[in-house]
């Protein structure tokens, strides 16, 4: 057999697996067009059509399930012994490529990276930081951090933390002129500091704890952005309250800078969880990350 063939082969069990031509060329670096057309030279060269194809999906035909299932047992088997061969390397090497919110990539990743980085130097992280959903399969990514309410169905996950607290700041200079909320319907009479969701698009509604009793309402403010570390910069500046993670403020809540308000109405947000694809043979480098990020984790 030559070797386009076989190579086109090996993209033919992609591209089955996926379902689709859009999902098979992101996770082979390659564009749906690209694919579709090396499909078409297949299917001239055996003489036969190997796949149906909708403006929705794919799917093999009788014929491309019968040439599928006999290279499925093969596939698994090279696959295996590559895995094999990469694992029995002194180290772990090559890339790991990671999405996450911003604060999980300052509070949890990057405080774990530098022993990892001294233990696996082969090892190449790519942490790419974006407050918004993504789907990693379909975005080329090895592996998730995000919360739980925002996983991605289908995934494997790790938990990383038992959830942070929520804190409500403001500067010195605000209070002074505008005074201190005791209750949260009194953020009523003041300027908030509003996040825009990066995914969802709408402003998010702030939600208070206390005796076990949740409230969430809608907080006025002529300021909103879409970027938390920007929320900081605002009540450092004197804009108004800011609703931000409580390891955020934390340095500015130590030198006084910011001060805390509402401190008994603060909420936890859920934990953190790094998630990827599950699949028997996981490549060396992305256990290893995994097995990182866990080191610190809570049980």
């Amino acid at each position: 057999m030559d070797r386009e063939t076989w190579n086109d082969l090996a993209v033919f069990a992609a591209i089955v697996e996926a379902g689709s031509f859009t999902k098979a060329g992101a996770g082979l670096g390659v564009t749906a067009s690209a694919l579709s057309h090396r499909m078409r030279l297949l299917e001239a060269r055996m003489g036969v059509r190997l796949l149906n194809r909708t403006t929705r999906s794919v799917a093999p035909t009788e014929a491309g399930d019968r040439l599928f299932s006999s290279l499925r047992p093969a596939i698994d088997e090279v696959t295996a012994a590559l895995v094999t061969l990469n694992a029995d390397r002194a180290k772990p090497a090559g890339r790991v490529r990671v999405t996450t919110h911003r604060s999980a990539a300052f509070g949890l990743v990057l405080p774990r990276l530098a022993g990892f980085a001294e233990t696996y130097p082969e090892i190449t992280v790519e942490l790419v930081v974006d407050d918004g959903l993504v789907d990693i399969v379909r975005s080329g990514f090895d592996a998730g951090i995000r919360r739980l309410p925002s996983l991605e169905q289908d995934m494997v996950s790790v938990r990383l933390d038992d959830g942070v607290r929520i804190a409500m700041v403001a500067s010195p200079d605000y209070l002074n002129a505008a005074g201190v909320p005791m209750i949260p319907s009194d953020l009523q009479r003041h300027r908030c500091l509003n996040y825009r969701l990066p995914t969802a698009g709408s402003i998010y509604r702030w939600t208070f704890e206390r005796g076990g009793q949740t409230t969430t309402m809608d907080v006025p403010g002529g300021f909103v952005t879409n970027d938390i570390d920007m929320l900081c910069e605002g009540a450092l500046a004197g804009l108004g309250i800011a609703c931000v993670i409580e390891s955020q403020a934390a340095p500015y809540l130590a030198s006084g800078a910011l001060i805390r308000v509402l401190d008994d109405w603060s909420p936890l947000l859920p934990s953190n969880y790094l998630y990827y694809a599950g699949h028997r043979n996981l490549p060396p480098a992305l256990r290893v990350f995994i097995d990182a990020m866990k080191t610190a984790a809570p049980v």
